[in-house]
């Protein structure tokens, strides 16, 4: 499962790249994890509001750090 995490660096990115981290170790392996930090790849997305999480392509949260439970959630 591709997960990828779309936001500048601010501290609720950071929040939500430490949230995937922790749900993905959780979860098990199988996934892997990019930081998508230029706008031009983040506006492709659609996105005017990061942090966003986006799940094997498609955008599952946006403007808001997901809990580590929510993100588990989405990776089943």
């Amino acid at each position: 499962m591709k997960i990828e995490i779309l936001g500048t660096g601010c501290k609720k990115c950071q929040s939500l790249t430490d949230n995937v981290t922790a749900a993905v170790a959780e979860a098990g392996s199988g996934h892997t994890i990019t930081k998508v930090e230029d706008i031009p790849s983040i506006m492709a997305y659609g996105m005017i509001s990061t942090p966003a999480l986006v799940v094997d392509g498609e955008v599952r949260v946006a403007g808001r750090v997901a809990s580590v439970e929510e993100i588990k959630a989405l990776l089943r």
